[in-house]
């Protein structure tokens, strides 16, 4: 069974800084793709970026440039550090994983489609203020 624990969550002011990291465990296959999703309150959950097993990375456009998302296979840790951050990233972030995944040449849009991912975190809130 698969298990996903997000943390680094927390309040920054516009402009700030934060890093998210995603904790996996159980087994994870050679070939996977592991994501960040954000949902508002009364919003649809949308994808925020996504890398796969061999370090492609897809982003979406109202990150592009501020956000970085990484991982440490050794540690079967994701992590997204967001920088130049605005009071529309405020959210609840989650981690998902699709295993059997490769991004290949796979969009941005079509990679981080909510209905792609298997497993999902609980969330870790991310409030920035103005």
């Amino acid at each position: 069974q698969v298990r996903l624990v997000e943390s680094g969550g927390g309040s920054v002011q516009a402009g700030g800084s934060l890093r998210l990291s995603c904790e996996a465990s159980g087994y994870i296959r050679s070939s996977y793709c592991m994501a960040w999703f954000r949902q508002a309150p009364g919003k649809e959950r949308e994808g925020v970026a996504v890398i796969d097993s061999d370090g492609s990375t897809r982003y979406a456009d109202s990150v592009k440039g501020r956000f970085t998302i990484s991982q440490d296979n050794a540690k079967k840790t994701m992590y997204l550090t967001m920088n130049s951050m605005k009071p529309e990233d405020t959210a609840m972030y989650y981690c998902a994983l699709d295993q059997m995944c490769k991004l290949g040449w796979m969009t941005a849009s079509a990679a981080l489609g909510v209905h792609i991912f298997a497993y999902w975190g609980q969330g870790t809130q991310v409030t920035v203020s103005s």
